[in-house]
């Protein structure tokens, strides 16, 4: 048996108590009390299992950043984290239920988290030197688009040969591309009028979103791998009279630079289809697309490796949802994603790891760095 794996497997148990541990400090994204228990939880769990301090990057409105640093070469790998999560407090339980473990955020990412501190205790305990300097970065915006964390996300991306992100893995496959995402706002102003007695003279600003809905949706091109989809559309406020506002939400998916850029050029510059009605658009990209260029295909091949040694077969894919990825990618950075544990349900009341596979992913994650000191 492989050593790694076997030290891995060995403290499965101690390995989903931390989950556990971690999974129960709750930590809603907009909930900034919250948000600081589990950093410190975090905190602690790092001192505890590789005597590391961290880093803490204050922010005012969202929930601190955590930055741990090992080694002090002049080499840097990124590991690039998130633990706020989507779901407000109670409203999950952690459970285990046979081979599934249960919880809030426990898929997305906390076991991500858990899984690469235990790869990284892997390699200490078993004497495997890491000579390059390993960054470890715990933020806590990621799942409302990583504001406050985007810049510090790639100013270590800059610093860093390769990127690696624990970001959960539908089975087992890691992510080497995904679509960038964009948001936008539509705000359509019309001319209220009376609806019986003088509708001839009103300016319809329902009409014209449904007008501008029909565009939009128009610009989906699934071969190029393009949806547009308005998701919120609000209009009017009485039946009895000509709608004089209307507003919609629109998210876009784009899988290229290029053609972010051309979709975001056509919303921003949309024009009224009514006369007399004025448009206002806001918004744009935020996070860009993860292409899979022939760097990450190098790390990824290097995964392979990994995932043959231990008797793994190992899967990419491109997904249509975003990560930090995304912006260490777009930087040029080598970036595979989706090395975290494998199990499903992000967002959903069913979101859980296999416990029995958390060993598995240690071992690859563990193997991975020890390849990334070699190259």
């Amino acid at each position: 048996m492989d050593k790694m794996y076997a030290y891995l497997k060995e403290n499965e148990q101690q390995i989903l108590a931390d989950l556990e541990r971690i999974v129960k400090a709750e930590s809603p994204t907009h909930d900034k009390v919250m948000l600081e228990r589990c950093s410190q939880e975090l905190q602690v769990l790092f001192k505890e299992r590789l005597g590391l301090e961290a880093e803490v990057i204050i922010q005012e409105k969202a929930g601190n950043h955590l930055r741990f640093t090992m080694g002090k070469g002049v080499d840097q790998i990124l590991i690039t984290s998130h633990y706020d999560t989507v779901w407000d407090v109670g409203r999950l339980s952690y459970r285990v239920e046979g081979n599934k473990a249960y919880g809030p955020g426990i898929f997305d990412m906390k076991g991500g988290i858990v899984q690469s501190l235990w790869a990284i205790k892997a390699c200490c305990d078993l004497g495997i030197p890491l000579s390059k300097k390993i960054v470890f970065l715990c933020t806590s915006d990621e799942e409302v688009g990583s504001q406050s964390s985007r810049g510090l996300i790639e100013a270590e991306a800059l610093k860093s040969e390769a990127v690696l992100v624990p970001e959960p893995a539908h089975h087992g496959a890691v992510k080497t591309a995904r679509k960038g995402t964009a948001r936008f706002t539509m705000s359509i102003k019309g001319k209220a009028a009376h609806s019986g007695n003088h509708h001839e003279e009103g300016i319809s600003a329902v009409e014209e979103m449904a007008r501008q809905i029909q565009f939009l949706h128009s610009l989906t091109d699934y071969a190029k791998g393009t949806t547009v989809n308005v998701g919120i559309a609000h209009g009017g406020n009485r039946a009895n009279v000509v709608a004089e506002q209307a507003d919609i939400v629109i998210d876009v998916r784009v899988t290229s630079l290029e053609e972010a850029e051309r979709i975001t050029s056509l919303i921003s510059g949309a024009k009224p289809h009514l006369n007399g009605i004025s448009l206002h658009v806001e918004g744009g990209m935020n996070r860009p697309p993860m292409e899979r260029t022939e760097r990450t295909a190098k790390l990824f091949n290097l995964a392979l490796e990994c995932a043959s040694e231990l008797g793994i077969t190992l899967t990419e894919v491109s997904v249509g949802g975003g990560s930090d990825g995304n912006f260490t990618a777009a930087l040029g950075i080598p970036t595979l994603d989706g090395l975290g544990p494998i199990g499903d349900g992000p967002h959903a009341e069913y979101e859980h790891v296999l416990i029995d596979q958390l060993a598995g992913r240690a071992a690859l994650f563990s193997k991975l760095l020890k390849k990334l000191q070699d190259v």
